[in-house]
């Protein structure tokens, strides 16, 4: 249970190598969600398709960094130039995780995630708590779907099998490192969204910290 301090103690030393590049990919990732999502009819859908790709480009800079690159902008496009499989894998995965969310959100707070008008209702402060909190646990089986789809070139299927077996290898952790994300996000939002700046580019660098030690931790285990 201690590594997962170590994950968000290794996203911070990312962070620090570069904060106003990682800032800035953040800002990025937000701005694109909020200017899809105004765009009439097919906005939200479009965003739920492409954002999490641009997010992905966080996890790309993660692991430039850690081996010494420069950060820069342009990971926020980088995704978009990866295999058809792996895109679908990507897409897929968040696709699951927003249907967790819109069904918690329907249930807790009778909105329709589909619609334009749901980022302006008045949601209680439990009701909210309740639908990240879904999302989190839906999302940490598939939390490391994008690492093998972009880093290993995993078929969709192998992508999801991998993430959900280191999952199911390392369930407490998981957890644990989920409880402090959502801590991280609902402290994000209580600043209007700003704080969501530096809490997306934390959490994708301690995503890919986790990657990095449970995965290679499982390859040296497999190779003794």
């Amino acid at each position: 249970m201690s590594r997962v301090f170590s994950w968000y103690e290794q996203a911070m030393r990312l962070f620090k190598a570069s904060p106003v590049a990682w800032c800035m990919l953040g800002a990025t990732t937000l701005a694109s969600d909020l200017v899809l999502q105004l765009v009439p009819g097919i906005g939200v859908a479009a965003s739920k398709v492409i954002v999490p790709v641009i997010e992905c480009g966080m996890l790309l800079g993660a692991a430039a960094v850690d081996h010494g690159q420069r950060l820069e902008i342009g990971y926020a496009i980088a995704a978009f130039r990866a295999p058809p499989p792996a895109l679908t894998a990507i897409v897929g995965s968040a696709l699951v995780i927003f249907v967790a969310e819109a069904l918690a959100g329907f249930a807790f707070a009778g909105i329709n995630f589909l619609s334009p008008e749901a980022a302006k209702s008045d949601v209680e402060p439990s009701a909210l708590v309740g639908i990240f909190a879904i999302g989190m646990v839906t999302s940490l089986p598939m939390l490391f779907v994008p690492f093998a789809a972009l880093f290993e070139r995993a078929s969709v299927r192998h992508a999801f099998v991998t993430s959900f077996r280191g999952f199911a290898l390392n369930t407490a952790p998981l957890l644990l490192f989920g409880a402090l994300a959502l801590v991280l996000t609902l402290l994000g939002l209580m600043t209007y969204g700003v704080g969501l700046v530096i809490v997306f580019p934390l959490l994708s660098a301690a995503s890919y910290a986790a990657w990095k030690d449970i995965y290679a931790a499982e390859e040296l285990t497999h190779s003794e």
